[in-house]
């Protein structure tokens, strides 16, 4: 989403609601640098086992 957001938003296209692509643009990148970091430092963590739940 990043990059063909990113592609629409910045290639020097003019169509009405090109401020809404830019914005989603620097939301998603946002998010995939915050994804990216998560993972570098949250990697290690162990394997959750799923457990039943009893009514």
């Amino acid at each position: 989403m990043t990059i063909v957001t990113g592609l629409l938003g910045f290639a020097g296209l003019t169509f009405y609601g090109i401020e809404v692509v830019r914005v989603l643009f620097l939301i998603f990148a946002d998010l995939l640098i915050v994804a990216l970091i998560s993972k570098t430092f949250f990697s290690d963590t162990k394997e959750v086992k799923l457990q039943r739940v009893k009514k």
